[in-house]
């Protein structure tokens, strides 16, 4: 059976026999279906791991199976929903809205593409859905989960590619 993560309500994700605090969206949970850019809510569902990122210049290769590119200065995620490569990764400068990939923060040290809202990709139901690292009081995302980094990096280790975020709703 492969391995799955739950993401609750309550700002926990279970799986392996561990419990992690983490981040989630400012806007709460929402169904999928009702998603849509900019609402802050991290999407219901159970979502594929589709590959990693992280900062080569900070630390060495986190352990996982998953596909995982070193992020580049130049590195953008495109969040305009006209533009033909919405919810998807360009390189900066880029002429539409986009989020930095190379933050100052920290916070995308490591970040894991989830595979909501990628086949096929519609306009508009949000982009950049992610688990990455979160701040240090664990304040909510803008839609994405968030871990403290060496959590995350345990989590990835336990992490191939059938492996299953599976963001739970409220009961």
């Amino acid at each position: 059976m492969p391995t799955r993560f739950r993401v609750t309500p309550d700002r926990k994700i279970i799986g392996q026999g561990q419990t992690f605090q983490c981040a989630i969206g400012k806007g709460g949970m929402v169904d999928a279906s009702k998603k849509t850019e900019g609402d802050g809510a991290s999407p219901i569902g159970l979502w594929k791991i589709k590959r990693v990122f992280w900062r080569a210049d900070k630390f060495d290769r986190p352990k996982t199976a998953l596909p995982i590119i070193p992020l580049h200065p130049d590195d953008g995620w495109c969040d305009e929903p006209g533009d033909p490569l919405y919810n998807c990764a360009v390189k900066r400068p880029y002429p539409a809205s986009h989020e930095v990939m190379w933050r100052e923060d920290d916070l995308y040290d490591i970040v894991v593409q989830l595979d909501h809202n990628t086949d096929p990709v519609v306009p508009g139901k949000g982009s950049a859905i992610f688990m990455h690292v979160a701040k240090p009081d664990y304040s909510p995302t803008e839609g994405c989960v968030a871990l403290a980094l060496d959590d995350l990096k345990t989590l990835l280790s336990h992490c191939d590619k059938d492996t299953g975020i599976e963001i739970l709703r409220a009961n």
